[in-house]
């Protein structure tokens, strides 16, 4: 590995499963259509795949790569909010989700 490179750890690993998990990308869904005043046709649900997920992560975190949260502690730290959020709205919509 050289200098140029960032190698992921726990935090990486952690993002890489949240990206891939269904729920989460319902999440992502409904709270575009929430913060868009959008309707359920104009972005229906499974709209997000696992890479618009990573993309969004990974904006929101401030990120060019899931591996440089374990490397930046914002972003880590963005991360962490941005899982709890997700975990609180998955447990009160724990029969949809």
């Amino acid at each position: 590995m050289n200098d140029q490179q960032t190698k992921g750890g726990p935090v990486a690993r952690a993002a890489a499963m949240l990206c891939q998990d269904p729920a989460f990308r319902l999440y992502l869904d409904r709270r575009r259509r929430y913060k868009h005043a959008m309707r359920e046709a104009d972005l229906p649900d499974g709209t997000h795949n696992a890479q618009d997920a990573r993309d969004w992560l990974c904006a929101a975190c401030q990120v060019q790569s899931r591996a440089e949260l374990d490397h930046n502690p914002a972003a880590a730290a963005a991360f962490r909010q941005i899982r709890n959020r997700f975990n609180s709205w998955r447990a009160k919509n724990k029969e949809q989700a």
